[in-house]
């Protein structure tokens, strides 16, 4: 799809349910991006159906859009960027590591994330529609104060330590697998910035701003290493008007104004009948974890 197109945008905004903003200021952002999350799951079904993770403005609007798709991080924070910008706003890719277990740091390349302006005078703003169970609306970039949200409350910090808590810069084992496309990807922390919810780190965010093309190598990574948390499960998760709906492999996970309630899926007819009726997938089969040997496990 063209991303230029009027009629690709009015496909996308008709695919997350949402009018054409009159303007492209902060209430239209919130809208748009509230309105994406529930609409588009948050999926990695190509990771195990080894397609190809195309980053390519017209490739994701293929995807997102044409065959309704959901995406991961990459693919769907790349698409809602190329509608933003159609309907004015101005907007930045920028690159984050995932804080994981023990604080660790991720590779780089680990997230996708926006840098949103608007004509109305606020922000810049932090947008995201790809790191499934997060904010709900945009983040303030310049606050550092606390941001309350549905999902809880956000912070955004200065990050103050470049190490990963063990003496050693944070994913130098995963950055020295991805060779020479990273090759500025580790750096210092000045200018980086930590986002919190309820005090607990999520990622460290970079405020350079990138191309698309730079996330190749992190996209890669995700999708064929045995390292990635994306190729040892199945995920399809999208927000709800009273919560969350996540299928996990055989497991639908329904969470109704905080209370978790799980529904194990015996038969492949209602794994399909999980996947088409509560996000608009229809995979031809049942889908399943993908054996990975791209590299030796670094646990």
């Amino acid at each position: 799809m063209d991303p230029e197109s009027p009629n690709t945008v009015d496909a996308y905004l008709d695919r997350i349910g949402a009018r054409r903003p009159a303007r492209p200021d902060a209430a239209a952002l919130r809208e748009l991006q509230l309105r994406h999350l529930t609409a588009v799951p948050f999926e990695n079904l190509s990771v195990h159906r080894a397609e190809d993770i195309v980053l390519d403005e017209k490739a994701l609007l293929d995807k997102v859009v044409g065959d309704r798709r959901g995406g991961f991080c990459y693919e769907l924070n790349g698409a809602f960027a190329a509608l933003l910008r159609a309907l004015g706003f101005r907007v930045s890719l920028l690159q984050a590591r995932v804080h994981g277990d023990g604080g660790r740091l991720g590779i780089p390349y680990d997230h996708l994330a926006l840098r949103v302006g608007t004509d109305d005078g606020t922000g810049p703003w932090l947008a995201d529609v790809g790191f499934g169970d997060h904010a709900h609306h945009p983040l303030v970039l310049g606050d550092r104060t606390d941001q309350e949200d549905p999902r809880g409350t956000f912070r955004i910090r200065r990050a103050t330590d470049p190490t990963d808590g063990d003496g050693g810069m944070a994913g130098d084992g995963a950055t020295a697998a991805l060779g020479t496309a990273t090759a500025d990807a580790v750096t210092a922390a000045a200018g980086d910035l930590d986002v919190l919810r309820d005090g607990t780190p999520q990622f460290r965010l970079d405020q350079r701003p990138r191309a698309l093309a730079d996330f190749r190598a992190g996209a890669w990574y995700h999708s064929t290493s045995p390292d990635s948390h994306f190729t040892r499960s199945l995920v399809c998760s999208r927000l709800t008007d009273e919560g969350r709906v996540t299928l996990s492999g055989r497991t639908l996970v329904m969470t109704v104004r905080g209370e978790r309630h799980e529904v194990p899926l015996a038969t492949d007819t209602q794994v399909l009948t999980a996947y088409r009726e509560h996000f608009g997938l229809r995979p031809d089969r049942v889908p399943t974890v993908r054996a990975t040997a791209f590299f030796g496990r670094n646990d």
